[in-house]
């Protein structure tokens, strides 16, 4: 059996990546705010099995520590391949960060790089022993390699995410059986941080009509196209040779 987890797996493209992950020898884990009923039911008429932790990765620490604890009462045989999938991001409204609540900037940090370097903690010492195919996939972001106006925090939180998976990936070729790891910008897709952007005030975020356009002239995958193309990726039989990828890239 295969195991993926998955966070922020209850809408967007991380919903749509874990309804195509759905199978009858994968074991899916979704760790988001919310369960998704839809998604609780197409697993359930086609026999596969999925849990759905409902916990807010803006509060990291017990998320991965019930992660850890769960892993670490599994039977290290059970499952040939393990991933972890760091998919979930807050966005704050486009502008500078002087204008957005101290309390939201803190929240889209914990979101997008504290959680994920928990998460990830969590699920490397866990599986340590494993002799499974493990892989850490972190959903990144052009922002994370090109700053952008208007859109600091979540520059940071990327390209955060970025420089922590080259680490990782580091600290992973030394060891036996150790995980590979890719950090992995996956396009623009038409999802509600996509919306929350395109319809930001021009004052505070230069870009806004740029990303209007995105959606005016067609350019956007679909959570389900998006997904499609991040799942490939995450199966080529190259997956971490190149720490920092992109879907466009394959």
């Amino acid at each position: 059996m295969k195991l993926y987890i998955l966070s922020g797996a209850s809408r967007g493209m991380g919903l749509a990546m874990a309804s195509q992950l759905l199978a009858v020898d994968h074991l899916v884990l979704g760790i988001s705010r919310r369960q998704n009923a839809e998604l609780q039911q197409q697993a359930d008429a086609a026999g596969c099995p999925l849990l759905q932790w409902p916990m807010d990765l803006a509060d990291p620490l017990p998320a991965a520590q019930a992660l850890q604890d769960w892993l670490t009462g599994q039977d290290p045989q059970r499952f040939s391949h393990a991933c972890l999938i760091n998919n979930a991001g807050v966005v704050t409204p486009p502008g500078p960060i002087d204008r957005v609540p101290l309390a939201e900037l803190s929240s889209a940090l914990r979101v997008g790089l504290e959680a994920t370097v928990l998460l990830s903690s969590a699920f490397l010492a866990a599986t340590r022993g494993w002799a499974a195919d493990k892989r850490l996939l972190n959903i990144s972001s052009g922002l994370g390699r090109r700053a952008m106006a208007g859109s600091a925090p979540y520059c940071a939180a990327k390209a955060g995410m970025d420089n922590f998976s080259r680490a990782v990936a580091l600290d992973e070729e030394g060891r036996a059986a150790g995980a590979r790891v890719v950090s992995l910008a996956p396009g623009i897709i038409d999802t509600d941080m996509q919306a929350q952007l395109r319809s930001g005030d021009p004052s505070g975020f230069p870009d806004q009509m740029r990303f209007a356009a995105f959606k005016r002239e067609g350019q956007l995958d679909s959570p389900a196209q998006a997904a499609a193309k991040v799942l490939r990726y995450l199966t080529r039989a190259d997956f971490g040779s190149t720490v920092l990828g992109d879907v466009r890239d394959a």
